[in-house]
């Protein structure tokens, strides 16, 4: 089958702009320079998933690097509203999987990583750990964003 040259043109141009389109807006500038460490910590409790802090405090619209670690043993998936999405997560490595429907992260059986976001504007939402076993009855903690000191 023979192609004509604007054809092929336009289907490399369009093969080079796919990664560039699904990636969507760029970020604004953070709200701080910072990137402050967190840990999250991944525990059991009567066989159903405990995150530690209960009440993750993160500052809003900063890029923050978050270290999780699991003593599951049982992959538990984490989840917040919003806050992992492509457009928020600048890195991810270790043992953390994206879920598919970008609403959270699974962290393999006894687990660590890190992931390095850009977290939301100031607010609260829920958010969870979920394991298999376990997916009628998460626990929820609250993620709470406020606004970076200096």
């Amino acid at each position: 089958m023979r192609h004509s040259l604007p054809t092929l043109a336009t289907l490399a141009a369009l093969v080079l702009a796919g990664p560039a389109c699904a990636q969507g807006k760029p970020l604004a500038k953070p709200a701080s320079d910072a990137m402050p460490p967190v840990e999250l910590t991944i525990g059991m409790d009567g066989g159903k998933p405990v995150c530690e802090p209960a009440e993750l405090r993160l500052p809003a619209d900063t890029n923050v690097t978050l270290n999780i670690v699991s003593r599951a043993d049982t992959p538990v998936t984490i989840t917040a509203a919003g806050q992992f999405e492509n457009a928020h997560v600048l890195h991810a490595d270790g043992d953390l999987i994206h879920a598919a429907s970008e609403k959270g992260y699974t962290v393999k059986q006894n687990g660590k990583g890190t992931l390095r976001l850009r977290t939301m504007s100031a607010g609260e939402v829920a958010y969870g750990c979920t394991s298999n076993r376990n997916a009628d009855a998460p626990f929820v903690g609250r993620l709470i964003l406020s606004a970076p000191a200096g």
